[in-house]
């Protein structure tokens, strides 16, 4: 039987324990205007003069939020046209952890139910891509899973490109998960519970082992709260949200994609949670013949980089995302 994750509260004690976790005008942002219930928003638009014709979700993963992805959302709305890119904050992330009507379970479910509620509270047309980083990889798996069933309804539209960053997945065993995420969130759960700066914890990360880059994406999820930084996320509802990817499991999915939809996985060279037999059984899929209209999974390997592909390679993920989105009509 697989563990939880669960929060405790005696000072030093561990929260975890061997655990998962031609190009167009420059693009345009914008900040959402939000309900209650409705998740947090930002959009980068190909051109601030032209109407977009589709739309991407770009889908962070834990602990992170849409900002992070930022730059790469506005390079690669501006190697495209007619685009418009939507990073969302998922509940317990970002702006998102601010909104009470995200109410529990906090699950991999619940979160990609929440894109589809965006979808209806906004009156926008269904997603034509989504892209999703590790937690929010699974969470993109389930968006289109939930689609193809009727979970949303009888209105809701499969995207036609599935992008599935460094997210392995079936289910993840707690005993063999001692990567570098989980180093993060052990390291994240002993610190002091007032943190003076983003450079003392910047500079704290990297005296832990970690990369510069790593440890200032880390300290760009914290905010000003009076004279202190605490973080942009709700950690308890995050690892709840962390135990539910564990446990999730979507190779059906990627056995007999919908008809019209491409899953593809992209590998990090680096990364460490991918097995040899996980590997194999994605070139497997990948390598299968099918018929046009039929669903189908490819597979690319993002060289150079470990686990935070953003942060470690970003031109080569638009290198292998960029032409595929061009190629939708």
């Amino acid at each position: 039987m697989s563990r939880t994750l669960s929060l405790v509260t005696k000072p030093g004690s561990k929260l975890l324990n061997r655990f998962l976790i031609l190009p167009c005008p420059n693009p345009i942002l914008h900040q959402s205007s939000r309900t209650l219930e409705t998740l947090a928003f930002e959009e980068v638009l190909s051109s601030p003069d032209k109407p977009y014709t589709y739309t991407a979700f770009i889908l962070h993963g834990l602990l992170g939020s849409g900002r992070n992805w930022r730059s790469f959302s506005r390079s690669l709305a501006s190697s495209l046209s007619g685009w418009r890119m939507v990073m969302v904050d998922l509940r317990n992330h970002g702006k998102s952890a601010e909104i009470t009507g995200l109410s529990p379970p906090h699950t991999i479910g619940s979160a990609a139910r929440d894109l589809a509620d965006l979808v209806k509270s906004k009156g926008w047309d269904w997603p034509d891509v989504v892209i999703g980083h590790s937690l929010g990889g699974k969470v993109a798996l389930d968006f289109a899973r939930s689609c193809a069933r009727g979970d949303y309804g009888e209105h809701a539209c499969l995207p036609k490109q599935l992008w599935v960053l460094d997210s392995v997945p079936g289910k993840v065993d707690p005993e063999e998960s001692d990567g570098e995420v989980e180093q993060v969130l052990q390291t994240l759960q002993c610190l002091p519970s007032s943190i003076p700066s983003r450079k003392w914890l910047v500079d704290h990360m990297m005296k832990r082992g970690f990369s510069k880059a790593l440890s200032e994406w880390i300290g760009s999820n914290l905010k000003r709260s009076g004279d202190q930084e605490t973080w942009a996320f709700n950690f308890e509802g995050a690892i709840q949200m962390f135990n539910s990817y564990r446990e999730t499991d979507y190779w059906s999915l990627l056995d007999e994609p919908p008809k019209g939809m491409e899953i593809a996985i992209v590998r990090a060279e680096n990364s460490d949670r991918w097995t040899q037999d996980t590997i194999q059984r994605i070139q497997r899929l990948a390598a299968k013949r099918v018929d046009e209209a039929d669903g189908k999974v490819s597979y690319h390997v993002l060289s150079k980089s470990g686990h935070w592909v953003h942060v470690d390679n970003p031109k080569g993920l638009l290198q292998i995302v960029t032409p595929e989105l061009a190629s939708i009509t």
